[in-house]
């Protein structure tokens, strides 16, 4: 197995992490031509595959699976355009980008201004101990997993595990959390976003119901949705959650520090970064959030310093399923088994 401490611990060259703000900010001006190919060549496959998987099912019930677990890679890049709308990274006119992200949201069971503020807190407080909670996975340190009641404990222990994360997880997030701004519920905009949203959900089902009865739900929507969802956690969960990252409390975290370093830089084979938007350069993202995911190659291109960073191969992700724990004294995210070792 290959050494993630020695993979993880090189970080990216003498510069200090906000030193290369006025660098990256070179990369953030998105090109209109370029963003509307990007939305072409990402929703022309979808709604071409939805159409095969729906004509398949007078054929092969296998061919319409099949057709409807490749569209997830569509839906998932989907996701990933309307994240960097959210960012206003995609279109330089933000109201355009906001509505492409609106419209979006219907198809990724997202409701764009909630998952906006969300993912806003998000890259805010991203490794900072003392604002956990919203936009992240709940990671806790050791010495509160310790001071915990057995049946929190157990209750942690389920929710970290792989089959929680990512096997009920994705299904329950987006089917049903999505529904209801958790988190936002006194603010009337965010209602707004959530149920308008949910209309349109059950609009366009109600369509399929009605032209093509349970099957196409039941054997397109359905496998695209959780596939795509699946495969979106698994990306959110490692681009945050690995052995070094970086975890401060208040008074010791810095912004950009956490963002460069607390990050991760998956690296994937050149189709699925393609389907994946570029998302595994995940640190220079959280670095410089409005760059659009089509230039973020052109950052590694253009600084090598910031392509050897907490690099991490599909082979080495893998183990990042058994990181439970952060433990403050080793700055280091343990398994339960390691944290066990931890002398209080």
């Amino acid at each position: 197995m290959p050494d993630l401490k020695t993979t993880h611990r090189h970080r990216p060259g003498p510069r200090a992490a906000r030193d290369w703000i006025k660098i990256l900010s070179e990369y953030r001006d998105p090109d209109t031509l370029r963003s509307s190919f990007e939305l072409a060549v990402t929703i022309g496959p979808f709604v071409c595959l939805w159409g095969l998987a729906w004509w398949s099912l007078g054929v092969s019930y296998w061919l319409t699976l099949g057709a409807a677990l490749l569209n997830a890679a569509f839906l998932l890049r989907l996701f990933a355009i309307q994240h960097d709308c959210g960012h206003g990274a995609f279109f330089r006119n933000r109201t355009v980008g906001d509505w492409l992200g609106r419209v979006i949201g219907v198809l990724t069971l997202t409701p764009y201004d909630v998952w906006r503020r969300s993912h806003s807190i998000h890259h805010s407080a991203s490794g900072n101990l003392g604002r956990r909670g919203i936009g992240d996975v709940h990671t806790l340190t050791v010495a509160e997993y310790r001071a915990m009641t057995p049946l929190n404990r157990l209750i942690y222990r389920l929710y970290r595990h792989p089959i929680v994360l990512f096997g009920l997880g994705p299904g329950y997030l987006f089917l049903v959390q999505n529904r209801v701004p958790l988190g936002f519920m006194a603010k009337a905009r965010y209602w707004v976003s959530a149920m308008a949203t949910n209309a349109a959900i059950l609009m366009g089902l109600g369509a399929i119901l009605y032209l093509g009865g349970w099957m196409p739900i039941l054997l397109i929507f359905l496998p695209t949705t959780l596939l795509a969802a699946t495969a979106g956690v698994w990306l959110f969960y490692v681009q945050h959650q690995f052995e070094t990252t970086q975890w401060d409390d208040e008074a010791d975290w810095q912004l950009h520090e956490a963002a460069l370093h607390g990050s991760s830089h998956y690296v994937l084979p050149s189709v699925l970064q393609w389907l994946s938007a570029n998302i595994g350069i995940h640190h220079v993202h959280h670095l410089y959030a409005r760059i659009p995911f089509y230039r973020l190659p052109d950052v590694l291109r253009d600084q090598p310093e910031l392509a050897t960073g907490n690099r991490m191969t599909i082979r080495e992700s893998l183990v990042n399923a058994r990181l439970h724990l952060w433990d403050e004294d080793s700055r280091r995210l343990l398994s339960f088994a390691e944290a066990r070792t931890v002398r209080p």
